[in-house]
């Protein structure tokens, strides 16, 4: 299936995608094979869900079907499609009656975080949830180590800046590990991001 940015631009996944499944990564950990950071997220927003500690959901990405074919009654292709506008961010929802807005972005850099995972309307649509009081922030993952790391948008946005200021363009594991917060895996929530939000 052919997908369309509304400039006409080709869709191209990037090297590293959350809904990529990482069934042939040889560094993933035997009890987490075959899972992204995207599944990881939608079980740990269905437990918070079930047990009513937080309403959050992936925001579903609007896109436009311009071809379809029917080889039989009973089956459609989708042939040709187009993005409807560009995404913000992959998560929104509420905690204790405050809106939660965040990215979520995996890596198999061993080193630092690459900025190039990240555009320049998703850091202006940030900009735009801390302005009105929001929580924002983006999980990182380092596929190679297993490690998830919290990083509060203020941070990002920080780091953003250097960038366009001629400064280096990712940012250093070492910078995430002291700006950031470890997220420890776990069972039941797998990435429980809202024990870090209590602790802010």
């Amino acid at each position: 299936m052919n997908l369309n940015y509304p400039n006409g631009k080709k869709y191209r996944p990037k090297e590293v995608s959350i809904g990529t499944r990482g069934k042939n990564n040889k560094n993933s950990s035997y009890s987490n094979r075959g899972m992204t950071l995207e599944d990881d997220l939608n079980e740990t927003n269905q437990f918070y869900r079930e047990r009513k500690i937080a309403v959050i959901h992936k925001k579903p990405t609007p896109v436009q079907i311009v071809q379809v074919d029917y080889p039989t009654r009973s089956a459609a292709v989708i042939k040709e499609a187009y993005f409807k506008l560009a995404s913000t961010t992959d998560y929104n929802g509420v905690y204790k009656g405050r809106y939660i807005d965040f990215e979520a972005k995996e890596t198999q850099n061993a080193t630092s975080f690459p900025l190039k995972n990240f555009h320049q309307h998703q850091i202006e649509h940030m900009e735009e949830v801390l302005d009105q009081g929001g929580i924002c922030f983006v999980i990182l993952r380092f596929t190679k180590f297993e490690k998830v790391y919290l990083l509060e948008a203020q941070h990002l946005l920080k780091f953003w800046e250097r960038m366009r200021n001629g400064g280096r363009k990712s940012i250093t594991k070492e910078e995430i590990e002291q700006k950031g917060h470890y997220i420890p895996l776990g069972f039941q929530p797998r990435i429980d991001y809202i024990k870090i939000i209590d602790q802010l």
